[in-house]
């Protein structure tokens, strides 16, 4: 047997692979190559030592614990040293060091893998990924039946729109206790202008006077003498009173934004942008990373996450990514986020189900909206069709599997993309080629097994 996956004179080798659902994916990518594969689900220290008794091509790690992972990979090493080694790891500070303690590791994850196609999907359709690199951005078309590479900047029309939504976004609060501050705020300051316009414009006050006594009467303090008409020491009366209102809604609100954890700012970098945006729904590592992403492009970008304990939270604020806790597939939820002036809607939870509810009621919401949907997790999804009516779907499983293949098998690739229901390798020298889309291996899936009913040959 030829092809990308039989790479080194198409003779049979012999593989261990860790892990559930995406190890399913490598697993029958490489039985069906005519490779001889180990499966474990999580094996136990004498496992690794039993499958490890003899030449192995490579191994790969593919867990979501990234301890875990770095548990097993330093036991692989130390077991079979220097065999090659594909192990999926999220934090990139335990990724580092992993590289730096066993240098024959290549670390990847779902996440960074996935992350160019998507980037890709929710500016331009016919753009297949976007990567960015020392010189800059650079994206990846098909034409004539190849791919071209080119540097990429996102079209005026479209930075223009990002950066006027985010002008908009200034001071146009979303949440309640905001309103609320705001609008104590505003009603301090209107006193202060009527105040100080009074006094300038009736009692013919120098302007700096005129604002130190309606300084005066916005702190309750009143004027510095009882000058004027008896028409003004009402109108100061009546806005000493006024003051007091809205100094108690002001403090209010700004106790509650104190108090309480937020993800939006009011100004800044945080601020909700009402134009040219994008909207990623679900906070996970592929949403994170899709958010700096758009972020570097200055595209303006708003992440919508269910869970309020979510692990991202803290990370995303401190990004600068502005986060909304609330439920995507409540329409009145998406119609504050200004779904029907935004750029596209990125559905990237780990739920297939999830994503394809949130799909559907942004439809609902803006039906022109460029809808991007994270799917293919889901064994009777991924074969559905239908789902090509609702948005640009894209199988981060199968996406994911390919890289690690490849990499398993030694190309060391740079990337992978989609096009239509072709997958491409990007391998090491810049060229493409067509790669096979994973079929699941039929072992039972079993993380609580114990010693050899973990370990199955294909």
């Amino acid at each position: 047997m030829s092809g990308p996956l039989t790479a080194g004179g198409g003779q049979e080798r012999y593989f261990v692979v860790i892990g559930s659902d995406m190890a399913r994916r490598v697993c029958g990518s490489l039985r069906s190559a005519g490779h001889l594969v180990r499966h474990l689900a999580q094996p136990t220290d004498g496992d690794l030592r039993q499958v490890l008794d003899r030449e192995v091509a490579g191994v790969a790690i593919l867990l979501d614990d990234d301890v875990q992972s770095l548990r097993y990979a330093l036991a692989v090493e130390h077991i079979c040293p220097g065999v090659r080694l594909v192990v999926t790891v999220f934090d990139r500070t335990v990724a580092d060091q992993l590289v730096r303690v066993v240098p024959n590791c290549r670390v990847t994850s779902p996440a960074d893998v996935a992350a160019p196609v998507l980037l890709a999907a929710c500016l331009q359709p016919d753009l297949l990924a976007l990567d960015r690199t020392s010189s800059g951005h650079v994206g990846a078309r098909w034409e004539e039946d190849t791919v071209r590479l080119e540097t990429y900047r996102p079209p005026r029309s479209l930075r223009y729109r990002a950066r006027l939504g985010k002008i908009r976004g200034q001071l146009r609060p979303h949440d309640g206790s905001s309103r609320i501050m705001l609008t104590g705020l505003a009603g301090l300051l209107a006193v202060l202008l009527a105040d100080w316009g009074w006094s300038v414009t009736f009692n013919h006050r120098p302007p700096a006077e005129a604002f130190f006594e309606a300084v005066r009467t916005v702190s309750t303090v009143g004027p510095a003498s009882a000058h004027g008409s008896n028409a003004y020491l009402v109108f100061a009366g009546l806005a000493m009173l006024i003051t007091i209102v809205f100094t108690a809604v002001f403090t209010a609100g700004m106790v509650d934004r104190l108090l309480a954890p937020r993800s939006i700012g009011m100004v800044g970098p945080r601020a909700l942008p009402r134009a040219g945006h994008v909207v990623v729904v679900g906070l996970g590592q592929v949403g994170l990373r899709l958010c700096t992403r758009l972020q570097d492009l200055g595209i303006g970008v708003i992440a919508v996450e269910r869970d309020a304990a979510a692990p991202n939270l803290r990370l995303a604020k401190a990004l600068g990514v502005p986060v909304v806790v609330a439920d995507a597939t409540d329409k009145f939820v998406l119609r504050r986020l200004s779904l029907h002036t935004a750029q596209a809607l990125a559905a990237v939870a780990s739920d297939d189900l999830d994503n394809i509810a949130v799909s559907v009621a942004a439809r609902a919401v803006a039906p022109d909206l460029r809808v991007v949907i994270r799917a293919g997790d889901h064994e009777a999804i991924a074969e559905t069709q239908s789902l090509f009516r609702i948005g640009i779907v894209h199988d981060l499983g199968s996406l994911s599997a390919a890289f690690t293949t490849a990499s398993l098998i030694g190309l060391r690739p740079r990337g992978v993309l989609a096009h239509g229901k072709r997958l491409l390798v990007e391998r090491a020298n810049g060229s493409f080629v067509q790669w096979p889309h994973a079929v699941r291996c039929d072992h039972p899936q079993d993380r609580h097994a114990d010693g050899p009913q973990q370990v199955r040959e294909s």
